[in-house]
């Protein structure tokens, strides 16, 4: 069973994809990067998940928008649980400019048999695609008291934040259940963008923000695998959109 998580860009910006791998009873970290246009992500999709073979996919963005204004009730849940992290979603309707390419983008992958997983049997293979938001998951799954803030504010602001949530990932994720195996990543750190230095510019920053998005995003759907709705949250309905959030550990 592999897990993808794709940290997409809304528009026209760039996204960060993660393939994780369940493996010896571990999930071991396959494939990160970076693609622009959704032509080449799907291509990354079919290319790592062959249409034979059972993986989750987990989307950083609104890919069921069936209200034509105003908030989805998904969104106006994550403000009501973690509005005071400062974890409340970015509101989502059809008037919006990324819609279409949100949705259609849910719509490419249904197409190639990721069916939406509001529900789900833990740990039964299949082809899934489920709507995250990795800050919500975080304040859950490291226990924090608001929302680690890399995406604005001053570089050097951005880039300690940035370090801070790198840091969680490498002490707190092999700990979790399931466990997240970085050893190799970790080894190659110097060859290994992920885990190599703090980018120093605005642009190389920004793509580190969208890799370790998407790792995370990636873990999300292995913990909503591997645990279903005993350690998760389901927040909205398959109707209306809906955000799926780990519980905290």
């Amino acid at each position: 069973m592999k897990f993808l998580g794709i940290d997409l860009g809304w528009r026209s910006g760039a996204s960060g994809l993660c393939c994780l791998s369940w493996q010896a009873g571990e999930l071991q970290l396959i494939d990160i990067g970076i693609e622009k246009a959704i032509e080449s992500i799907i291509t990354w999709v079919e290319t790592v998940v062959p249409p034979t073979e059972p993986a989750i996919i987990a989307v950083d963005a609104p890919t069921i928008i069936p209200n034509a204004t105003g908030m989805r009730l998904a969104d106006k849940l994550t403000h009501k649980h973690f509005g005071r992290y400062h974890a409340g979603s970015y509101p989502a309707n059809l008037n919006r400019p990324f819609a279409q390419n949100t949705v259609g983008f849910g719509e490419a992958l249904e197409s190639r048999g990721f069916i939406h997983a509001p529900t789900i049997e833990p740990q039964k293979p299949g082809r899934y695609q489920i709507e995250v938001y990795p800050h919500p998951a975080m304040v859950n799954l490291f226990k924090l008291d608001r929302i680690l803030k890399y995406k604005k504010g001053r570089l050097q602001e951005r880039r300690v934040e940035i370090s801070k949530l790198r840091q969680y990932i490498i002490e707190i994720m092999p700990i979790l259940e399931p466990r997240l195996n970085l050893g190799k990543a970790l080894k190659s750190s110097q060859r290994n963008p992920l885990f190599g230095e703090i980018p120093s510019t605005t642009a190389t920053l920004k793509q580190l923000e969208d890799k370790l998005d998407s790792l995370i995003c990636a873990y999300i759907a292995a913990y909503w695998w591997y645990w279903g709705k005993e350690k998760n949250w389901v927040l909205g309905d398959r109707s209306s959109g809906y955000i799926i959030v780990p519980g905290k550990p």
